[in-house]
């Protein structure tokens, strides 16, 4: 698998009230929560955001509480992977519990400006650069977590085991 897309960057500690306002928390509705995503630090993004594009951040992005929310937003969003220095852990785990790739590689979020095209392979975790000509080495997700991506998260690759 993979997705390629135009760059929003953000810096460190992007927290969970930013990715999702408290104010929307209402609601579990994906495509509600998507059209609040980032709205409190990009008032932009959901108006410029297109399906495949992805966010690159520094580190600690998704600190914060833990809601389920913050992931959900943004894949319901259309961004087809987050790249980041660093994660929260509660993040990460959501982030994949839904099915949200996320990689790790501090020295592609360097090389990465906003509004670059950038191209991810979930199975090799190598990650480029389009409009600069690099390409990144992040770690990939081992097989049973590239699976589960591809069923769309948690509950869905186990409905698919069972359904076996």
């Amino acid at each position: 698998m993979e997705a390629q897309g135009t760059v929003f960057k953000y810096g460190d500690n992007v927290d969970t009230d930013v990715i999702i306002p408290a104010r929307y928390l209402n609601t579990s509705d994906p495509a509600e929560l998507a059209q609040h995503c980032m709205e409190d630090i990009d008032g932009e993004f959901i108006h410029k955001v297109k399906a495949g594009d992805i966010i690159v951040a520094n580190k600690n992005f998704g600190c914060g509480s833990s809601r389920e929310h913050a992931p959900l937003a943004i894949k319901a969003a259309g961004v087809s992977v987050v790249i980041a220095s660093t994660f929260a852990r509660i993040f990460y785990r959501n982030a994949l519990n839904i099915g949200l790739p996320i990689f790790e590689c501090p020295e592609a979020v360097a090389g990465i400006a906003a509004g670059d095209e950038v191209k991810v392979d979930f199975d090799t975790g190598v990650i480029t650069n389009v409009t600069q000509g690099e390409t990144y080495q992040a770690e990939p997700f081992p097989e049973f977590m590239q699976e589960l991506i591809k069923a769309g998260g948690l509950i869905n690759y186990i409905r698919e085991q069972k359904a076996q």
